[in-house]
Parts: C-alpha cells; structure tokens; sequence
C-alpha cells in the first residue's frame, strides 16, 4: 500500500489511496475513496480505458461507498501480460476476486461495471467463487458473452425474419469484435494514429466534452485487443448456462453505438431479480452523464442491501415480481434461486 495521494482532475478534488493487488503473480493497480467503515462498492472499467474512466462517478459514490476501482490486467498501471492466454475469463475474474480479498478481505460488496468490464464481471456474478459476497451488481454496456452466445445462436437460426434481422443488426454493431482477430493490424492503428486521435472520437462520435488525455491510452488499446481474441470464439461457440447469484441493474444507453439494446431483450431467463434503466446517452455515459449514473447505481445498491424496493425500481424492474430474498438466507440451487446478502 501506497501513501495517500491528491488529484485534480475536470474540478473534482479526489483523495484517494493506491494500493497494489496480487494476483496470480500479477501486480494489480487498485485505488480506494471514502470511508473503509462504509458499504463496499468496486468498479471495473472497459475497453479501451482504465480505472480513471470511473473518477466522476466514483467521487459522487464515496460520498457513501467505500469506493475501489482498479486496472484490470493489460491496462493503466496494472501489469500486462504478453499472451492471449492470459486473458482469459477465468482469470479476469481471479482478478476481481483477489482485488476484493486483499482490500476487504470476507466482506460482502455492490459491484458496478462498464463496457468489457462489464463482460467480465458477469463471469464473477454467474460463478460461484464470490457468490454471497456481492449484494448487487449494475452492468453498463456489457452484456455476458455466454448470455450473447445463446442469444445469437437462438435468433440467427430463428424462423422469424425479424430475429434474424435482430442479430444480423448485431453483427454488424460488433464489427470491431471480426477485425480485433486479425493479427498485428489493431496494434499497428493504436501505436501509428488511433491513440492520438482517441479524444477526438470522443468528443465527436460520443458527445464527451474536452475528455482527458490518458498517458497510457495506446499501450490500453493495444494489450485490451487480447481480451477479444481469448475469449469471443470460445463463449461464441460454446456458450454456457450461467445464472446470477444476485440482483443486477442493467443500465443502457439508448444511443449505444457498439452494443445492441436487443441483446438484453431476453435476460430474464438468466437473472430473478432483474431492473433496467434506459438513457439518452451514448456508450461512454460514465463521461457524460456521471451524476446520473452514480444515483443509480446508489439507489440500487441501498435498496438491495436493504431488501427494499424503492418506487422507482419497482416501475425498472422487468423480472416477474417477486419478494427479494432474507439477506442472511441461502437459498440458491444450481440454476434457479439466487440468494443475496446485506452489505457489510
């Protein structure tokens, strides 16, 4: 663990602690806001950001959360390793699993996640190696590749034109997905134009204003294109079943220029307890709309913690209503109850 430090960034005074995390003998870059006493909420950034993504957001949380964001593996300060092996879905999830066991080792926490991070958070909310430990989960942008595998299959093999068009629509979203196969070629456009230009794209094709320079926004680019080759066939081909282990919040950008909102048409087959918020936004809403999405995810992650509905959640929620689970109850089997548990 690190000294304090003081950041000034887009006129929001942070102070925060960096730490570094273990993980499989990888050094992990983590940093925490607000009071170690208070609910424990982890952010994990997408592609091709790092945990800075979240800075906005996370001030407004650790008004309340003991707030922990961290560099997933290849990304900001967190080393980065040189194989497409070990990108890998398992491992993303140890991450997020050691990251929790060394900063609030036994606690229970809410866990909020954007873009890829959201992909690979999904892996830690469908397993059981943190089941009991998170009490909510709100997913940004990010749909399970499992989840998306049987979707895909399901509605291009369908009889129906309209779900056939559905996931061709889809398939067309993703068409960065094909091209961050082919060897060298991504790399090469991060490292010769595309790290410099980044905060243009920003400014113009997401409605971000002045966004800030990240120093290590090629080498992001470049080491996050190995999350897509070692793992998008794979779940692709063979997706699967994953169930939720808690409560999830799906919120989703209207404007969203990569992922679909058709692919969340269906989620309720995989999740019991499931709200959704839509927003006239684009993809990197974290930048633009921040006071909104850090009620959001504050709302629900005290609601759930709380075992409460709220008015408003009650309109979100797309689940069939149902009473949430006793916080200090385990109820879940393999594939259909889950069971929550308060925060600590």
């Amino acid at each position: 663990m690190y000294p304090i430090v003081f950041f000034v960034r887009k006129g929001i005074d942070m102070t925060q602690t960096t730490h570094t995390v273990q993980s499989g003998g990888l050094a992990l870059h983590a940093v925490t806001r607000g009071q170690p006493s208070n609910p424990a909420m982890v952010l994990v950034h997408g592609y091709p950001d790092n945990h800075h993504v979240w800075d906005a957001v996370a001030e407004r949380l650790s008004a309340t959360f003991y707030v922990i964001a961290y560099d997933v593996r290849g990304a900001g300060q967190s080393e980065q390793p040189k194989r497409v092996s070990d990108y890998r879905m398992p491992m993303l999830a140890a991450d997020l699993k050691a990251v929790v066991d060394a900063l609030i080792p036994n606690r229970s926490f809410h866990l909020a996640a954007h873009d890829w991070g959201s992909i690979q958070s999904w892996e830690s909310v469908t397993t059981s190696a943190l089941q009991g430990r998170i009490v909510s989960y709100s997913s940004i942008s990010g749909p399970s590749l499992d989840h998306m595998g049987f979707w895909m299959r399901k509605h291009l093999f369908s009889l129906s034109p309209g779900r056939v068009w559905k996931a061709i629509k889809q398939l067309f979203s993703s068409w960065y997905i094909v091209f961050f196969q082919i060897p060298l070629l991504p790399a090469l456009l991060w490292k010769v134009g595309v790290g410099k230009a980044w905060p243009w794209y920003l400014t113009v094709r997401e409605d971000v204003n002045e966004p800030e320079i990240n120093p290590t926004q090629v080498r992001d680019g470049v080491n996050g294109v190995r999350l897509y080759r070692a793992n998008f066939i794979p779940k692709f081909t063979k997706p699967q079943r994953r169930y939720a282990h808690c409560p999830v919040q799906i919120i989703v950008p209207q404007r969203d220029y990569y992922v679909g909102t058709q692919l969340f048409s269906e989620l309720t087959d995989w999740v019991e307890h499931l709200y959704r918020r839509d927003i006239d936004a684009t993809h990197w809403l974290l930048l633009t709309h921040s006071a909104t999405v850090a009620q959001w995810i504050s709302d629900f992650a005290h609601a759930m913690a709380r075992g409460e509905e709220t008015t408003e959640l009650t309109q979100a929620r797309i689940s069939v209503p149902a009473p949430l689970p006793d916080a200090n109850v385990t109820t879940m089997t393999p594939a259909t109850s889950p069971s929550f548990f308060s925060a600590s």
